[in-house]
């Protein structure tokens, strides 16, 4: 298995990575999150990604596209539905299309690690592309290890965002407190 995994960040990948490795299966990363802002917030990110993936002796394609004026062009008529309707199938589209380029036979994304994302949505988006780009899509519900691979991604110094990358994530997290909409795995215990 050539297996490209769509890397939103390191703290994310970290369960991920350990999980897979598990099975002998050692991914290559993949950066192209064009959401992510301000540039220092993204720059932080994507070094942090770059270096722990050197730790790791993983290859990082970075896909280097801040991209601020092309989101906001993207989500400004529907701010609410940015994350189905551009974030999501923006990044998985374009890591497919990659991996169809580029000989790779799976995709995956840590995007499904995280409690606070729209787990099934993107599991859809992924099975949707898989078909229509002729690669498989290697599911794993990573989210079971949330705070394993949180508390180790403290423990390894990485750069820990407080937010999930665009200026209205980083708004929500002020003023939407999220978690009573958590999106959690049937029998995840918040352990905070």
């Amino acid at each position: 298995m050539k297996l490209l995994m769509h890397t939103c960040c390191a703290p994310c990948s970290v369960f991920c990575i350990d999980e897979l490795k598990k099975e002998n299966i050692f991914p290559d990363l993949y950066w192209y999150n064009p959401n992510i802002h301000p540039y220092k917030e993204y720059e932080s990110r994507r070094n942090c990604l770059i270096e722990y993936a050197k730790k790791l002796n993983l290859k990082a394609i970075i896909e280097d596209e801040y991209g601020l004026d092309e989101f906001c062009r993207n989500v400004i008529d529907d701010l609410d539905g940015r994350c189905t309707k551009y974030c999501y199938p923006v990044r998985l589209y374009k890591t497919f299309e990659y991996a169809k380029q580029n000989g790779y036979d799976t995709v995956t994304t840590t995007l499904l690690y995280s409690i606070y994302q729209k787990h099934d949505y993107i599991k859809y988006l992924c099975e949707k592309y898989s078909k229509e780009f002729g690669i498989d899509f290697l599911y794993r519900d990573f989210r079971v290890g949330f705070w394993e691979g949180h508390n180790k991604a403290k423990e390894e110094g990485l750069y820990m965002q407080k937010y999930c990358g665009c200026v209205f994530s980083e708004e929500d997290r002020y003023v939407k407190k999220k978690k009573d909409s958590l999106n959690l795995p049937e029998g995840f215990e918040w352990k905070r």
